[in-house]
């Protein structure tokens, strides 16, 4: 959860892309929806759902939602031009004929695995694509607001001036849908909490993501959730999807399906991915947690994240760069 210290008035419209009055959505000329909630930002098209918040100066602030509004018209559609490039694997060595800025973000994120392609059987540029989004959006906004931060479905990017700060909350409710962590984590809902962090500006952080088999996003991993914080949110979004995958146990009690049975144009094509996982022994969720913990310790010592969350059943790790 992301929480302020007062909530601040909406801002005046400074774009043709944002609705003028609460209720009344905007359609953009790229088929993109925009509304507010309240004082956030709400963007929607197709696939990509943003929950974006700013504060700060009030022009600052009007300013800023009107650059992520604009930013955002036309994003989808830029994507979808690349679509077929960014389904590849990554070894297709890719990363000089991507023109956008946000599939550019994509294969960045995904580099520093490559050497290392034992860290992931198998990895797109995909991966990186809600986290690579909300960091698009975000740079958008500009570097003159006190803190603001875009959620896309849970993966979210985040901006602190220096002296802010941003408090966060990790869902401890087994049965809560990961996709419900995005309103919670903008301030718009509520759910059990394992903790809270506070995280200054001083920590670095300017991104975190959430992964894990029950996410919107298919996993080959049984962990409930895993958190990543790292310096943006590509990197935390690969990161997590990464460590969740890895995150996995032989068992009688796990049913997986071909990704293609599920959703037909997955990147993931015949692999095998996770849609239930019944009752574990203590033993198998042990041996399951200490794949995702030694994976997250490496990602921590060689400086692609600054800590790692991981959740299965009643256990749990925390992994942080020291």
């Amino acid at each position: 959860m992301l929480s302020s210290a007062a909530a601040t008035a909406r801002p005046p419209v400074l774009s043709a892309n944002l609705p003028a009055v609460v209720g009344q959505p905007v359609q953009m000329p790229s088929g993109a929806m925009a509304n507010w909630l309240d004082h956030r930002l709400h963007l929607q098209h197709g696939p990509i759902d943003l929950i974006i918040t700013a504060e700060g100066d009030k022009a600052e602030v009007a300013a800023a939602y009107a650059r992520a509004a604009d930013a955002f018209c036309g994003l989808l559609d830029r994507l979808v031009d690349e679509l077929a490039m960014l389904r590849l694997p990554a070894e297709s060595k890719i990363t000089g004929r991507l023109k956008g800025p946000v599939a550019k973000r994509m294969a960045a994120a995904i580099s520093p695995y490559l050497p290392r392609h034992d860290k992931a059987d198998f990895i797109t540029p995909m991966i990186a694509v809600a986290g690579s989004v909300a960091d698009e959006i975000l740079l958008a906004m500009g570097d003159k607001l006190v803190r603001a931060s875009v959620n896309n479905g849970g993966d979210i990017a985040l901006y602190l001036a220096e002296g802010a700060f941003f408090d966060i909350g990790i869902a401890d409710d087994r049965d809560t849908h990961l996709s419900d962590f995005a309103m919670a984590a903008s301030g718009g809902g509520h759910m059990p909490l394992h903790g809270r962090i506070r995280l200054h500006y001083d920590d670095g952080i300017g991104g975190i993501a959430t992964s894990g088999w029950r996410g919107r996003s298919l996993s080959l991993g049984i962990a409930d959730s895993v958190t990543v914080l790292a310096q943006n949110a590509a990197a935390a979004d690969v990161a997590a999807s990464l460590i969740a995958n890895v995150i996995t146990v032989s068992s009688p009690a796990i049913t997986r399906q071909p990704a293609v049975s599920l959703v037909p144009d997955s990147d993931l094509k015949d692999r095998l991915v996770t849609v239930d996982v019944g009752p574990l022994s203590a033993n198998e969720i042990d041996q399951a947690l200490a794949a995702g913990a030694g994976l997250a310790r490496q990602m921590c010592d060689g400086g692609q994240i600054m800590t790692a969350y991981a959740r299965l059943g009643r256990r749990s790790f925390v992994i942080a760069s020291e």
